[in-house]
């Protein structure tokens, strides 16, 4: 397996997953999370996630789920 330079560096590749948890330490949740690689990613959005406990991304559609 070829390790990316990302990967090496300790970021997540974004847009990778279709779902996220997430937990209260991660409000206010943004996408592209805190660690996500961002040279390949969309613009940062807030993601109202403790309205209702789930929201989706407006740009690439993942979608977040509230666990605690």
């Amino acid at each position: 397996m070829v390790e990316t330079k990302a990967a090496s560096a300790g970021t997540i590749q974004p847009n990778t997953q279709n779902r996220y948890e997430v937990t209260r330490k991660d409000l206010p949740l943004h996408c592209p999370m805190p660690g996500m690689s961002l040279w390949n990613s969309h613009p940062r959005v807030f993601i109202p996630v403790e309205e209702t406990g789930t929201a989706r991304c407006p740009y690439c559609s993942a979608d977040y789920v509230l666990i605690d």
